[in-house]
């Protein structure tokens, strides 16, 4: 399937191919689900914990009496009924990751290429070199290609200039290739990628 190659001043460079089996594919948002549910919870902390009755600092000594008081019989201070006590059931520290076949994963990342094209908002450039890291430069290039949000995909590495005038445009993500994933794609309106990073995503996932 043949699709436009522009430049960073919008101007048509050409044609590519675009393999039908990476960027043709049915959207199936089970997948995508999926997909995002998997990074998201890998990205997750888990650093969240309460203090069990043995992490709980204080006396061992036995409150009172047991009998004869009055009062419910209790044997320690640092129990989950007293002031400043243990917690009980609380989260405790655990990586929230969970598997997710290696199929599904590029399935997944193929299906979110695909929804691209299908919508019309993925965006092939020849390169995104700049002379000089200039943000208003890139913002007016941004303005002519008709973007707004946008997930920007280099190649192994990322033009120095670009990335630096980059960092200051709300909306616009930088990646190099090897960074590309499902959760960027889809949280960003359109995806540009360029020559060098489309030939190396394709022979990746062909």
């Amino acid at each position: 399937m043949k699709y436009e190659v522009r430049t960073l001043e919008n101007k048509k460079d050409g044609e590519v191919d675009l393999n039908p089996a990476i960027f043709g594919l049915p959207v199936r948002s089970d997948i995508l689900v999926r997909m995002v549910n998997w990074q998201l919870a890998k990205r997750r902390s888990g650093n969240h914990q309460t203090k069990t009755i043995s992490m709980v600092s204080g006396t061992t000594k036995k409150p009172f009496r047991q009998k004869g008081t009055g009062n419910a019989r209790a044997g320690s201070l640092r129990a989950p009924q007293m002031r400043g006590g243990a917690t009980i059931f609380g989260p405790q520290t655990r990586d929230h990751a969970h598997k997710l076949p290696k199929k599904v994963r590029t399935l997944a990342l193929k299906t979110a290429l695909s929804s691209k094209v299908a919508d019309g908002s993925l965006l092939i450039i020849d390169d995104i070199a700049m002379k000089s890291p200039k943000t208003k430069e890139l913002i007016d290039s941004i303005k002519s290609l008709g973007l707004k949000t946008a997930l920007i995909i280099g190649g192994e590495k990322v033009d120095e200039n670009f990335a630096r005038a980059a960092q200051n445009v709300p909306g616009l993500d930088v990646l190099p290739q090897q960074g590309i994933n499902v959760y960027d794609i889809l949280r960003r309106e359109h995806l540009v990628i360029t020559k060098s990073a489309l030939e190396t995503l394709e022979g990746r996932l062909a």
